[in-house]
C-alpha cells in the first residue's frame, strides 16, 4: 500500500513536470523560407534548473558577502581595543620625557578634533560622553608623569580628561547602536545585513585625515568606527515605516492568502488596503526619496519610496500624485491621494513593504515601529539608567 502511495506520488510530479515543460514547437519565416524548431521537454527542465541553481548562487554569495563586510567591520574594532590595550603609561610617559613639544602639539590636534566633533554631535550624546570617568590606566599616567616630569603635570591631566571624553563618546555611541540592533531585530530585519548594505552603498567626498597624515591613536579611530556604525544603524531607523499612510482607523484588507475579489479564487495579498473617500491624503510613512511616480498595471496610479539598505515602500491606486522623483520626503508628508486606479473595486489605498525586492506584512511595522523605536530611540539620562535599559533586552554586539 505504501509502495503504491509512492509510485502515484512519483507519477503525479513526473505528469506535473511533463504539463509545465511540454515539448514546444516554433516556426520562424526568414527571407520567404520557414523554418522549424522544437525545444524538447528535457532541455527546458535543465534550463530552468540551471537558472535555479545560479539564482540561489547569486542569493547565497550576497549572504556570504554581506556576512563577511559585517565580521571584518567587527574584527577592526577588536583590533583598534587590543591596540588601546597595549598603550601602556609607561609608553606614554616615555613620550613626555622625550619630546614634550610633540605631545604638547598631539594633545592640540586631539583637542582640535574633539571641538570639532562637538560642534556636529547631538547635544544630549555630547552631554552624556562628557560624563565619562577617568579610567585606572589615565590616573596611573596622570599619577607618573607628574612626578617624573613635573612640569608636564598639567598636560597629563588634560590627555586624561581627553580619553576620558573619548572612552564616554565610544561607550554611548555603542549603546546607541545595541538598542538599534534590538529595534531593527524586533520588527524583523537583519541588523548584520541592514549594516552591511550600508557600506555598499554609494559614498564620497574630499579625503580629510582625522589627525593631519600622523600616526591616529587607536582610541580615537575606534570611537569614529563607533559614530559611524550608530549613525548608519540610526539613519536605518529613520527609513523604517512607522507611520499609517492614512487616516484611515484600519485596514480593511489583510497581507497574505484571501478570496479575491474579482475572480472569487484564492490569490496572494502582498499589502494592506485602506478604504477611504476619494481624494483623501496618503503619507509617506518614513523618510526616503522618491523613485518611481507613474502608472503600473494592476496597481493603477502609484508612488514608490526608497528608504535605503533595500527598504521600499509602495502606495497605490492614487487619484492624484503629490510628489515627484526624486523627493526627500520626512514621514507624514503628503505624497498624492487615495483613488480608484487600476484593478480596484473601489476607493482606497494599496500600501506595501518590500525588503530587498520581496513584499512583507506591512502590518509588523506599522503596529509595533512606533513603540519599539520609542524604546530604541530614549536617551538615558545617566550611565546607570543606560546600563537599565540594556538589561531589559536585545541582541548584544
Amino acid at each position: 500500500m505504501l509502495l503504491d502511495y509512492h509510485t502515484e506520488q512519483r507519477v503525479t510530479w513526473s505528469q506535473r513536470m511533463e504539463q509545465w515543460f511540454p515539448e514546444r514547437e516554433f516556426f520562424m519565416r526568414s527571407q520567404g523560407q520557414v523554418r522549424f524548431i522544437k525545444i524538447s521537454s528535457a532541455l527546458q527542465k535543465r534550463s530552468a534548473a540551471l537558472a535555479i541553481i545560479l539564482a540561489l548562487a547569486v542569493i547565497i554569495s550576497m549572504s556570504v558577502m554581506s556576512f563577511l563586510q559585517y565580521r571584518s567591520s567587527l574584527e577592526r574594532v577588536s583590533l583598534l581595543e587590543r591596540e588601546a590595550e597595549v598603550m601602556t603609561s609607561e609608553e606614554r610617559l616615555q613620550a613626555y620625557r622625550d619630546n614634550l613639544g610633540e605631545v604638547t602639539q598631539d594633545l592640540e590636534k586631539r583637542q582640535d578634533f574633539i571641538e570639532e566633533m562637538m560642534k556636529v554631535m547631538p547635544a544630549d550624546v555630547v552631554r552624556q560622553s562628557a560624563q565619562g570617568e577617568e579610567s585606572a590606566q589615565t590616573d596611573e599616567l596622570v599619577e607618573k608623569v607628574s612626578t617624573a616630569v613635573p612640569e608636564a603635570a598639567a598636560l597629563a591631566k588634560i590627555e586624561a580628561r581627553q580619553l576620558a571624553f573619548v572612552k564616554g563618546l565610544t561607550a554611548y555611541a555603542d549603546r546607541r547602536s545595541k538598542r538599534a540592533m534590538w529595534a531593527l531585530s524586533e520588527l524583523g530585519l537583519d541588523p548584520k545585513q541592514m549594516l552591511a548594505s550600508a557600506e555598499r552603498e554609494a559614498r564620497g567626498g574630499p579625503f580629510e585625515e582625522l589627525f593631519g597624515g600622523d600616526t591616529i591613536d587607536p582610541r580615537f579611530e575606534r570611537l569614529g568606527l563607533s559614530l559611524s556604525r550608530m549613525a548608519m544603524l540610526e539613519a536605518t531607523l529613520d527609513g523604517v515605516p512607522q507611520l499609517r499612510p492614512t487616516d484611515t482607523p484600519a485596514a480593511n484588507s489583510s497581507y497574505g492568502y484571501r478570496r479575491d475579489p474579482f475572480t472569487g479564487r484564492a490569490a496572494m495579498h502582498r499589502g494592506l488596503d485602506f478604504r477611504g473617500p476619494m481624494g483623501a491624503p496618503i503619507y509617506a510613512t518614513a523618510r526616503g526619496t522618491v523613485t518611481f511616480v507613474g502608472r503600473k498595471g494592476g496597481y493603477g496610479n502609484i508612488v514608490e519610496i526608497s528608504h535605503g539598505r533595500g527598504l521600499l515602500t509602495r502606495y497605490a491606486h492614487m487619484s492624484r500624485f503629490e510628489a515627484k522623483v526624486g523627493d526627500r520626503v520626512e514621514a507624514g508628508t503628503v505624497i498624492g491621494a487615495i483613488g480608484s486606479t487600476g484593478r480596484s473595486t473601489g476607493p482606497h489605498l494599496h500600501f506595501e513593504v518590500r525588503v530587498n525586492g520581496t513584499a512583507v506584512n506591512p502590518r509588523t511595522f506599522l503596529e509595533l515601529a512606533p513603540d519599539v523605536l520609542k524604546k530604541a530611540r530614549r536617551t538615558p539620562g545617566s550611565q546607570r539608567a543606560a546600563e537599565a535599559h540594556d538589561s531589559e533586552g536585545g541582541p548584544s554586539v
